[in-house]
């Protein structure tokens, strides 16, 4: 079973915030409700919840390639 809540957490400030994950579409693009950096993937990885989330986006958990 797809998990859909991911928490982020910033790596400029360490602010962690619970997310609900998009099953439509990745999110490259993730404002931190912390510092308001603006953060972006580590390379190698789809979107900011594979780089900063606790559980990997919907299409990663499934076994399928990311959005990308």
């Amino acid at each position: 079973m797809v998990k859909l809540v991911s928490k982020i957490t910033c790596p400029e400030c360490g602010h962690m915030e619970t997310e609900t994950m998009p099953t439509d579409a990745c999110q490259y693009f993730y404002d931190c409700k912390g510092c308001n950096v603006l953060m972006k993937p580590k390379y190698g990885d789809c979107c900011v919840y594979c780089s900063y989330g606790t559980v990997p986006c919907p299409p990663i958990q499934e076994g399928e390639a990311c959005c990308i």
